[in-house]
């Protein structure tokens, strides 16, 4: 009954979360040449694999006489630079692309806010302020006209921060198990509808495509406002919001992931780095989100199983009515990402595997193991040796 009650109350009460609505993006009513000026940042770091598919979508956005991209080396030890420095070279408008080295990271910066800090320091070093800067992850591929979108939205709307939560691969088995559940419990974690609402506390952004004004970015007192952030979007967010600022955040079928995730490993690794740091390192966070997903998502289906072996039709009809409430508050994720809907079904698997990864992020945080990322601990400290600064940035316009 408890379950039944979650539920029902969940998809009552909670913003409508269940909802997957997506390209709800503005359309824009004048050319994106006398729109605002947009500076992309995009951090890369051992990147080689995606960035000849990604970068180049960037540089074609249509009509974008005031966009310009900088791309951030993270001290990548493949052919990310090279890669990035061929595309500059070959493309039509390869012109509007800058390549960067990060300096030295600071001890107390993540890695991530490091390298956008870096970028929009050596943007700013060149150029007058833009009128938004987009910070952009180096798996992300954006349609022709997505950054103009995300600008029409911004100013139709009078939002300070625009983001998008990009579509995620699903296509390898354990990307079919994993990725539409993630995008749910997201949704769940942080309703759309409560982001957008000025008058709820929720805050959030999705990382891969964030659109921030400049002046709310200085308002907030720039990037160093969340400079030792692990989960640095929802941070972001939530730093614009207290400030008075205003969010929009959607879905997308415009601005893609490409990054692959072919074993269940390369996901864990992915959850495990930033779960613990998502309850705040906190041991009874911890233990009530064990505590709420086993009553939201392992309950049902036992209950539903245990009242049919013992023919016990209150349990029976109590599991099976929580659990087909689950099942159709999942079914329009599913839809999104063109799942069967008995794939719903596995839910409460894919949640188990989350909950496992959460435990493991905690144990292995407290243990003092830490959640290394792209050969990197969280904590500000390399767990494997930095490569040399360069002794000045290649700002060379290409």
């Amino acid at each position: 009954m408890a379950a039944l009650a979650a539920w029902a109350g969940l998809v009552l009460t909670r913003g409508r979360f269940w909802e997957a609505r997506a390209d709800d993006l503005r359309e824009p009513s004048r050319p994106f040449n006398e729109a605002p000026r947009v500076h992309a940042v995009v951090p890369a770091r051992n990147e080689e694999a995606v960035l000849a598919l990604t970068l180049p979508t960037l540089l074609a956005q249509r009509d974008a006489s005031g966009f310009d991209v900088t791309l951030v080396d993270d001290h990548s030890d493949d052919a990310t630079v090279d890669v990035a420095r061929a595309i500059a070279s070959t493309h039509p408008a390869g012109a509007r692309l800058t390549i960067v080295q990060a300096g030295q990271r600071p001890e107390g910066w993540a890695g991530k806010v490091w390298a956008l800090r870096e970028g929009v320091a050596a943007a700013l070093a060149q150029r007058d302020a833009p009128d938004y800067w987009l910070f952009t992850d180096a798996d992300i591929a954006h349609d022709a006209g997505s950054i103009a979108s995300l600008v029409a939205t911004a100013v139709d709307e009078r939002r300070d921060l625009v983001s998008l939560m990009a579509q995620l691969r699903c296509s390898t088995p354990w990307e079919r198990v994993l990725i539409p559940a993630f995008v749910f419990f997201f949704r769940k974690l942080f309703p759309f509808r409560w982001v957008k609402d000025d008058r709820e506390l929720t805050a959030a952004a999705a990382g891969g495509c964030i659109l921030i004004a400049h002046d709310a970015l200085v308002r907030i007192g720039g990037l160093e406002r969340v400079a030792s952030a692990v989960i640095d979007d929802c941070s972001l967010a939530a730093a614009v919001k207290r400030s008075g600022g205003r969010l929009w955040l959607g879905f997308s079928t415009r601005v893609a992931s490409i990054r692959p995730y072919d074993s269940l490993e390369e996901i864990w690794k992915m959850v495990a780095r930033s779960a613990y740091a998502q309850l705040g390192y906190s041991k009874t966070n911890l233990a009530g989100t064990v505590l709420g997903m086993s009553l939201l998502y392992l309950v049902p289906p036992l209950a539903t199983l245990a009242g049919a072996l013992r023919n016990d039709r209150v349990t029976l009809s109590a599991g099976a009515s929580a659990w087909t409430i689950m099942w159709l508050a999942y079914l329009p994720t599913l839809r999104l990402y063109r799942r069967p809907p008995l794939a719903g079904l596995q839910l409460p698997l894919s949640a188990a595997l989350y909950t496992l990864m959460t435990l493991d992020s905690a144990r292995r945080h407290e243990s003092g193991i830490g959640n290394p990322w792209k050969g990197r601990a969280l904590n500000g400290k390399s767990s494997a040796p930095s490569l040399p600064t360069q002794p000045a940035p290649d700002e060379t316009r290409r």
